[in-house]
């Protein structure tokens, strides 16, 4: 068994159930007990839809498959052991082979919709469950199971992947094709050319040639199959605090929700690298870990979440939508999907700086996140971060024991009125950290091959400039919101185009709908805007997490209403 946590959680990671949690678990099941021959295939690495077996008699082997082309053994299941991690949670690509015993095996089969069932109506076995589930897919980011990333180390199309996969917890390995190693031997496997690169190896074999991140979610199974058919009562776009925090209180009281998001769960939040201003967690928790356990809570309760989809436009009906009239929306992949009510949660990003060649180096040399991706490419150099908010705060603190030299360059004079105390005083204890008040970024040198070489900084009060080597450059400047694609729905924002709501976002619809607008709704009834995408917003996690709570008694009002407008139509 090659799982570090089995030595300290092994009884956790792979419980066996007893007699009586088996009686229960039959109650749940999807399927009469089903028997499968020796060494029989209950589901193969990558396989969609792949029930969640509990063996009953006999025993069943879990392997995953490696770059040499062997099977690893995980484990070996006995009676009462349970097959899964978190993606057969909600019917994403398998990350392992299940497979029966030399003497065969009986199992008792649970599809989605069934497994979800036993966690939520058994606490007991309910927790068992997701916890073997969580320290499962825990053990295989950590041994680096799931899909092969190999490439050219530090190249910003492989860095972007390595992000893109970190972001959404998703478990891989990364092999540099220079040398001799395992690496390079794939290149020589399968005839690769330097414009091959970097390749992906699925969990199904499957081989992918300088993929986009797109390409790559369908291919490891993270995206899942949306039906253009299906009716949502809500459709969430947005999967950051405010989205999940929706999608968790949305699902668990009966609602079907639909959350989209183009990029990975979490939003700007999940890539903080210790929030520790967020109540119930005295010692801090990381973005990530915050948002990943929201994701796989919103799953558990039956949320449908898909990533990465960007939706490109909302379909309003204009200003004679009736109140009981789905809202469309139309996404990159040329699928439209229909829900009664939205929820705007699509955030804001960090601006871009108004520097000439700034392109060219994002992705190499300048980053909008510094994720352990980051951390380690800039192991032991000297860096510069722009910004003055506790996401530049706590980004600082992540990173400056792991670099040479730290310079924060802050425009203002201070960092006071925009970071929490707490983190000022740790920067101001770190030995590395030179805070440049006052001062900003002029220019960028270096090139398209090795990326970013220096920067200049200039003093905005007596001019002065400075120059030095640098290869990395963060940037964690302001926010603008996510909310283009509602331009053809006739939103009302404010000046900086974040949105209105209440009161302040009344439009010409609501005349029809003969009503007041809800708190968090915006000029379109129906439509909601919540956390950092909203005007007057306070940008916090808490505050975005509450907000995505409040919005959901809104959602039981209005499609209440609008079922009651559908029987006195009919």
């Amino acid at each position: 068994m090659s799982f570090n946590l089995a030595r300290t959680r092994g009884d956790q990671l792979f419980p066996v159930f007893n007699v009586a949690q088996l009686d229960v678990m039959r109650r749940f099941a999807s399927a009469s007990p089903k028997r499968f021959g020796p060494n029989e295939l209950l589901y193969a690495a990558g396989e969609r839809q792949a029930p969640v077996f509990v063996v009953t008699a006999g025993e069943v082997l879990i392997r995953r498959p490696q770059a040499s082309g062997k099977d690893n053994l995980i484990a070996l299941l006995p009676v009462g052991g349970i097959t899964g991690e978190i993606s057969q949670l909600a019917g994403r690509a398998t990350l392992a082979e299940a497979r029966a015993g030399t003497s065969g095996c009986e199992v008792l089969t649970f599809d989605g919709a069934h497994l979800r069932a036993l966690i939520i109506g058994s606490a007991e076995l309910g927790e068992i469950v997701m916890r073997a589930f969580i320290l499962r897919r825990t053990a295989l980011i950590s041994e680096g199971a799931g899909s092969i990333l190999a490439g050219r180390a530090g190249d910003p199309a492989l860095v972007r992947l390595e992000h893109f996969l970190s972001r959404n917890g998703y478990p891989y390995s990364v092999l540099d094709v220079a040398g001799d190693g395992e690496g390079h031997a794939l290149v020589e496997r399968f005839g690769l050319r330097d414009d091959d690169l970097p390749i992906v190896l699925c969990p199904n074999g499957a081989l992918l040639r300088h993929p986009s991140e797109v390409e790559v979610a369908a291919c490891v199974g993270i995206t899942p199959e949306l039906d253009p058919q299906r009716m949502f009562d809500v459709a969430v776009v947005g999967a950051g605090p405010a989205g999940l925090a929706t999608a968790v209180y949305a699902a668990s009281e009966g609602l079907s929700v639909l959350v989209l998001d183009a990029r990975s769960f979490g939003g700007q939040a999940g890539a903080s690298a210790r929030i520790e201003n967020y109540l119930g967690f005295p010692t801090g928790i990381s973005g990530h870990a915050l948002a990943a356990r929201a994701f796989v809570q919103a799953q558990k309760f039956g949320a449908e979440i898909a990533i990465p989809v960007s939706v490109l436009a909302l379909e309003c009906a204009g200003d004679r939508r009736e109140p009981d009239t789905p809202f469309t929306l139309r996404l990159d992949n040329g699928q439209g999907m229909r829900a009664r009510s939205v929820v705007v949660a699509s955030g804001a990003r960090y601006r871009r700086i108004d520097i000439e060649n700034l392109a060219m180096f994002e992705g190499a040399g300048v980053s909008y996140w510094a994720s352990p991706v980051e951390a380690k490419l800039c192991e032991g150099e000297e860096i510069a971060l722009i910004g003055a908010g506790n996401s530049a705060g706590q980004a600082v603190a992540f990173l400056s024991p792991r670099v040479k030299h730290l310079h924060m360059v802050v425009r203002g004079a201070g960092l006071e009125a925009s970071m929490s105390r707490y983190l000022i005083e740790r920067i101001a204890a770190l030995p590395n950290v030179t805070l440049h008040t006052r001062t900003e970024v002029t220019a960028l040198r270096g090139d398209a091959i090795s990326g970013l070489a220096g920067a200049t900084f200039r003093h905005r009060d007596g001019g002065s400039e400075w120059s030095g080597p640098l290869r990395h450059l963060f940037l964690f400047v302001g926010a603008e919101p996510n909310a283009e694609w509602l331009r053809g729905c006739d939103i009302e924002v404010d000046a900086h185009g974040f949105i209105c709501t209440g009161l302040a976002g009344r439009g010409p619809q609501w005349s029809a709908a003969k009503r007041e607008p809800l708190p968090l709704e915006t000029s379109v009834p129906g439509v909601f805007a919540i956390g950092d995408v909203r005007a007057g917003s306070t940008k916090r996690v808490a505050a975005a997490v509450g907000e995505g709570a409040q919005v959901v008694a809104a959602l039981h009002q209005i499609l209440a209403q609008d079922q009651q407008h559908n029987v006195r139509n009919a």
